[in-house]
C-alpha cells in the first residue's frame, strides 16, 4: 500500500511523528510511506490552496517534503509533483493537536487535507487527538491515537463505506482526551455543535503602540448533542464521522423550489 500523509500543524509536528508510526504500520514492509507536510503550522486554514502565488517543495529526506503552503496544497504537492501523478491508495492528514469536533471541522486545515483528497478520489481519512486534563500529564500526550489509530483505520479500509461519487464520503476520527488504556471504543457519529461557543477576538497592543488582534478560541470541553462527535469522546469513544463536500441542504430544495416558483 503507497499512503501519503500529512497534517496542518507542520512538517516538526509529535503528531505526524505518531501519524508516520500508524502509516507505517499499515503499509506493511512492502508498502510506502510519503510525507509531504506544511514547512510551518497551518492550523485553521480549512481548505484554503495557495491559487495567487507559487509554492516551494523542498526534499528533506528519502519520501519527506516540506510545502510553504496549506495542507490542501501539500496533498496536491504530493500527488501531482512528488508522486508524479501516481494517485496514492491513501491520504492520512493529523494526527492533529486538538480535536476537530463539532464547528472546529470547518476551520480545519487536517480536514481540508482530506477534503483535497477526497476531491481527488483518493479515500482520505483525517485524525486528531482530542486534549484535556487527562492527556496532559502523559508521556506522550497522542498515546490514544498511537495505540488505536492503525486498529482504526484498518476497519474503515475494510468494512466502511467508500462511494465512488462526485463527492466522495472521506472520514473524520477524533481520539477521546484520555490514557489509551481508558478508551471504550468506538462510536459512529454525526457533526456535533457547541452551542454558546465560538471563535472570538483579544485585542492586544504590543511595546511599540501597534495594535493587534488575537483570535480567541471557546471552551473545548463543552459537550455536544448525544450521538455527535464531541459527546462521544467527552464520554471517552473515539468517534468516526462520514463526511462530504457537499455543502448544499438537500432537505431544503424541493420546498423552497415550491416557494419560489
Amino acid at each position: 500500500m503507497r499512503i501519503l500523509i500529512t497534517n496542518d500543524d507542520g512538517i516538526n509536528a509529535p503528531g505526524l511523528v505518531t501519524l508516520t508510526k500508524i502509516a507505517t504500520e499499515l503499509a506493511g514492509p512492502q508498502g510506502e510511506v510519503w510525507t509531504v507536510a506544511p514547512a510551518f503550522e497551518q492550523s485553521g486554514v480549512g481548505h484554503c490552496i495557495s491559487y495567487t502565488h507559487p509554492m516551494i517543495n523542498a526534499k528533506l529526506a528519502e519520501r519527506r517534503y516540506a510545502v510553504e503552503g496549506s495542507p490542501a496544497d501539500c496533498v496536491l504537492a504530493g500527488v501531482y509533483d512528488v508522486l508524479g501523478g501516481h494517485k496514492p491508495d491513501l491520504v492520512l492528514s493529523g494526527v492533529n493537536r486538538g480535536n476537530n469536533a463539532g464547528e472546529n471541522v470547518l476551520y480545519s486545515g487536517t480536514i481540508g487535507a482530506a477534503i483535497e483528497a477526497a476531491l481527488h478520489g483518493i479515500p482520505a481519512i483525517a485524525l486528531s487527538q482530542y486534549m484535556g486534563a487527562a492527556t496532559n500529564g502523559l508521556d506522550d500526550p497522542f498515546e490514544a491515537a498511537a495505540t488505536h489509530g492503525a486498529t482504526v483505520i484498518r476497519n474503515l479500509l475494510e468494512r466502511a463505506i467508500w462511494t465512488n461519487d462526485d463527492y466522495r464520503v472521506f472520514y473524520n476520527v477524533n481520539f477521546p482526551p484520555c490514557p489509551a488504556h481508558l478508551v471504550k471504543g468506538s462510536r459512529v457519529t454525526a457533526q456535533g455543535f457547541r452551542r454558546d461557543v465560538s471563535f472570538g477576538i483579544e485585542p492586544y497592543t504590543a511595546p511599540s503602540g501597534k495594535r493587534f488582534l488575537w483570535i480567541k478560541g471557546g471552551a473545548q470541553a463543552t459537550p455536544t448533542l448525544p450521538g455527535t462527535d464531541v459527546h462521544a469522546n467527552l464520554d471517552g469513544y473515539i468517534s468516526i464521522t462520514p463526511l462530504r463536500c457537499d455543502l448544499t441542504a438537500h432537505d431544503l430544495l424541493a420546498d423552497l423550489t415550491e416557494r419560489l416558483a
